[in-house]
């Protein structure tokens, strides 16, 4: 007899089949006794009347290994549409430990709970809803691949371990490396996606991306994946929006066909977009929340947490739409790799994608012509023939096409989606600035 998942055992009513999976919960109603098994497709309850059968449960817990050998039964009073009667159980792996976190109830998401939920993580990720968060996460990963293939983009794999920061500043994580030399951790695939453009044109990569960053919100963390896109022969920034835009649309669109049940469980709400995702230049963003608000941000070279969460509001309200760009960020507060507009030298070729009001991905031109892009860089204090730049100025020596791309943050954008309040229930093992364990 081959193992049945537990997703499959409605195509085999009244019929017998083996399960096997983790023992998820028990319980007792007079002389019968209720157990629920966990598989990787789901759960299933089983009817134990068998007085021995019932004794195989004695002393066990949470988590032992089970094989069971049942009748399949439809039932629309059973929680799951079928059940097993009538099982033959043996205990493959028994349990004889109490689970620290009751893993068949819904677990507390607030800020004191967080701690517990990520301190017995290999435990808590057993729990239905938890394990839930990630198949959408994983779910998403698929569908912006789609999105990319179908747009003739190839996927790559940039080094983590890096001569230079790729970012600048001091929240960069440093280590030795070999012969005494020293080493980064990446900050971004910033330097590799452009350096692709100049093979393959349209790139993407979805990897691990390190900011020591002392920050300590819920918005933050020390670790993170990032999709990170870029691609040649643009117009415009707009090009890259647009881009942006309809892989968020798309990616959303498709997950409310493919995983509305276990959207439904974590209550997740569809956002509300439209078709092109709107926009507001920086400074209409700060006179706008000034006038509404009488709060002065007018200064600011980036919008504020609170404006972000407003602009979502008031243009979800007003437009319709749960996303926006805010574009037009001030030059003086450009990256060196940042394209300065012609028309408008005060501002960059720049924008954050703000989601449910926070800022989920950033995205600019990059400055392409070698010239220009030496002497942007020389203006920061760095050297274009130093061990952390010259091979990714080789890129732009030797010819490279207008392009730009963008980060987008792949826990944000889980925790948005789902509606969650913090960026760390979307990580497996979040790290901070307090937590580099489990």
């Amino acid at each position: 007899m081959s193992r049945i998942l537990t997703k499959q055992l409605s195509q085999f009513i009244d019929q017998e089949v083996e399960v096997q999976g983790w023992l998820h919960k028990v319980r007792r109603l007079g002389s019968l006794m209720f157990i629920i098994l966990r598989d990787r497709s789901g759960l299933v309850q089983i009817l134990v009347e068998d007085q021995a059968e019932q004794t195989k449960f004695d002393g066990i817990y949470q988590g032992s290994i089970l094989k069971i050998i049942g009748l399949v039964k439809s039932d629309t009073r059973a929680h799951f549409g079928v059940e097993i009667h009538s099982p033959h159980i043996e205990v493959i792996v028994p349990v004889t430990y109490v689970s620290p976190v009751e893993i068949d109830k819904p677990l507390g998401h607030s800020e004191r709970e967080l701690e517990t939920l990520f301190e017995y993580r290999p435990i808590t990720l057993r729990n239905s809803f938890e394990a839930d968060i990630f198949k959408i996460q994983d779910e998403i990963q698929v569908l912006v691949r789609e999105y990319f293939k179908s747009q003739d983009f190839t996927e790559f794999h940039s080094p983590k371990l890096l001569a230079e920061a790729s970012e600048g500043g001091a929240e960069v994580f440093k280590l030795d490396y070999f012969k005494g030399k020293k080493a980064t951790l990446a900050q971004s695939a910033q330097f590799y996606k452009q350096i692709m453009v100049g093979a393959y044109e349209r790139v993407f990569e979805i990897g691990a991306t390190y900011r020591a960053e002392p920050s300590v919100t819920s918005r933050h963390m020390s670790e993170f994946m990032t999709i990170d896109a870029e691609m040649g022969f643009i117009g415009g920034l707009n090009d890259i929006q647009d881009c942006l835009g309809d892989l968020l649309i798309y990616t959303v669109d498709k997950l409310w066909e493919s995983q509305s049940v276990r959207l439904d469980n974590l209550k997740a709400l569809k956002p509300k977009l439209t078709a092109k995702i709107p926009e507001i230049p920086l400074k209409d963003l700060h006179e706008l929340y000034f006038q509404k608000t009488g709060h002065d941000l007018r200064k600011e070279p980036d919008p504020s947490p609170i404006e972000e969460r407003w602009i979502c509001e008031y243009y979800a309200e007003v437009w319709g739409s749960e996303a926006i760009f805010v574009t037009e960020f001030p030059s003086a507060h450009a990256k060196f790799y940042h394209y300065i507009s012609e028309e408008k030298p005060e501002v960059a070729e720049r924008a954050d994608l703000i989601f449910r009001g926070v800022e989920i991905a950033t995205l600019s031109r990059r400055e392409h012509r070698y010239e220009k892009l030496v002497e942007q860089l020389r203006q920061i204090g760095a050297s274009p023939d130093s061990d952390g730049f010259k091979h990714y100025m080789s890129a732009f020596k030797f010819g490279m096409p207008s392009h730009g791309g963008f980060g987008l943050g792949l826990e944000r954008l889980t925790q948005k989606i789902l509606g969650l309040s913090n960026v760390k229930e979307a990580a497996l093992f979040p790290r901070d600035t307090s937590r580099l364990a489990p």
